[in-house]
């Protein structure tokens, strides 16, 4: 599990790549070829999120700020913040892998770590995303069975298991390729990883679609909730964003490794991080002119939604609290 491997001059261990890992491929071949080539198109690419990363964190900070002090918790708010936490997240390990593949001196072990620690976020947002669109689907096909039967906790719940899982997913992977199967691949964990990455999508985009067209049916009627405006740019900005680096990571084969470009998927990556911030404030702001709070635009594109004769319109934040993982 990890990025494919950068055009070096191959020395005898990267030759045998087929009993090393991914990830310390990566590392070995980020050294290489500052060494023996100079600045390589990997880092031209990977600069990108240089410049990507410091305004999403921005963005994604003030979300965490607003969801987290100024704004009260709502079902929908907690899966946001805990998006947003897992966003600057995966911002905060692609900075520290950049400079860490530019700067020798830090000891390789801390580079492979921050590169296991980068997949955590990633995997934690693609959960939150398919739950959040999972819930809206469920709520837009069925929003009295949906509003009776859902317990009042389950955003924090499921938020705080994807944590959870793909911690322990992660500390999995890095103690099987320190301790139990060093230098190998472990198969049967590649295959966990690709199933749970590969369900995770399908979910995503099957309820998102279901979505889209239910929102298609009814807005000649109603103007589709803001809230479900914001569901679905999200999930397009992932599928053309984020997922790509998913992929690449997650179906990983050795002879494939010089037609990937890893740098370019890891900044798209960053960049649907750092959009998510601005689609928030962008769907509150719509319909609304002048200057207002950001706390105010947050807060109504958060908005909850009902069922009206057939349609659906916005109402504001319920009184629901509910706390993030």
């Amino acid at each position: 599990m990890g990025p494919p491997t950068m055009v070096v001059s191959p020395t005898p261990q990267q030759q045998e790549y087929g009993n090393d890992s991914a990830t310390e491929r990566r590392v070995n071949e980020s050294e290489a070829s500052w060494t023996s080539e100079g600045f390589h198109f990997y880092h031209w690419t990977s600069m990108l999120s240089l410049f990507v990363a410091p305004i999403g964190l921005l963005g994604n900070g003030v979300v965490l700020w607003l969801l987290g002090f100024r704004i009260q918790r709502t079902p929908f708010s907690v899966y946001i913040l805990n998006l947003a936490a897992a966003d600057a997240f995966f911002l905060c390990c692609s900075f520290l892998d950049f400079f860490m593949s530019l700067l020798t001196c830090f000891y390789s072990g801390m580079y492979m770590v921050v590169t296991y620690l980068q997949c955590m976020p990633y995997t934690v947002g693609l959960s939150i995303l398919a739950a959040i669109s999972t819930e809206r689907c469920l709520c837009a096909l069925f929003p009295i069975w949906y509003r009776c039967r859902r317990p009042k906790h389950t955003s924090g719940a499921l938020c705080a298991g994807f944590w959870a899982l793909a911690g322990m997913m992660q500390v999995t992977a890095f103690l099987i390729w320190k301790y139990l199967v060093p230098h190998r691949f472990c198969p049967i964990f590649l295959i966990i990883y690709f199933l749970w990455f590969l369900l995770l999508t399908c979910i995503m985009c099957v309820s998102s679609l279901t979505l889209l067209l239910r929102v298609q049916c009814s807005s000649q009627r109603r103007q589709p909730p803001r809230l479900y405006l914001l569901v679905m740019l999200t999930v397009l900005v992932f599928l053309l964003f984020g997922l790509p680096w998913g992929i690449g990571d997650s179906i990983y084969i050795p002879f494939i490794n010089d037609s990937m470009p890893y740098g370019l998927l890891q900044s798209l990556a960053c960049v649907n991080s750092s959009l998510n911030p601005f689609i928030y404030f962008f769907v509150g702001k719509q319909g609304h002119k002048g200057r207002e709070p950001l706390r105010l635009v947050l807060q109504r594109a958060l908005g909850e939604e009902q069922e009206v004769g057939g349609g659906m319109r916005d109402i504001p934040q319920s009184n629901t609290q509910e706390t993030s993982s």
